[in-house]
């Protein structure tokens, strides 16, 4: 739970980049212990949320250069993913599917990020499940604190709620129609308009 909690802090922008992670702050915003508060540290620096410095731990921060890595990564696999599950997807893949896409514009609407990052990241596993692309999912899993954080940048930008939901749904109506080229073209696209706005704002800083 206190896991949890810090990651949804880090997410929704109530831990800035940099900033140093102080035990005894923590221990009374969460209400554990020290040593609960240690290890979920050591989760998050597994993470590559955290580093560790000279100082003690601060939430790390994305280079450009990471984020490119990691929607290079994003974009292989879940174009790659999409496509084999736009062969293979039933009715109940769809409906599925679906209910992701309404719990993502639920999570918009009543202005709850952390409840949208999550019910993308479900939207994903249903993809990367039915197409039987299992390692991939696993390796997505290890990468997924760092791609929500990036998502998170995205969302916050005017008009990407929507455009997003847009592009998801598309993508979803090519996998309806069994039409696995077309699927992993629109996810291409996703990937990289999302790729776009998040490294533009990392220069930004």
């Amino acid at each position: 739970m206190a896991l949890d909690r810090m990651r949804d802090a880090i997410l929704e922008g109530r831990i800035a980049p940099g900033e140093r992670l102080v035990e005894r702050t923590l221990t009374e915003r969460l209400g554990v212990s020290r040593s609960v508060i240690r290890e979920v540290i050591r989760n998050l620096e597994s993470e590559g949320l955290v580093e560790g410095t000279p100082s003690g731990p601060r939430l790390a921060s994305l280079s450009v250069g990471q984020a490119e890595q990691i929607y290079e990564i994003r974009v292989q696999l879940e174009s790659s993913a999409v496509a084999a599950c736009a062969r293979v997807a039933t009715a109940t893949t769809i409906q599925d599917l679906h209910a992701a896409l309404q719990d993502i514009a639920q999570a918009h609407k009543d202005r709850n990020p952390t409840g949208a990052l999550r019910a993308t990241t479900r939207f994903y596993e249903i993809i990367f499940t039915t197409g039987g692309h299992d390692i991939a999912w696993e390796i997505v899993q290890r990468l997924n604190s760092r791609i929500s954080q990036l998502r998170a940048m995205t969302l916050s930008v005017v008009g990407r709620q929507a455009a997003g939901l847009s592009r998801l749904t598309r993508i979803v109506s090519l996998i309806e129609a069994h039409e696995p080229d077309a699927a992993a073209a629109a996810c291409r696209e996703h990937v990289q308009e999302a790729a776009t706005i998040a490294c533009d704002r990392l220069r930004q800083g």
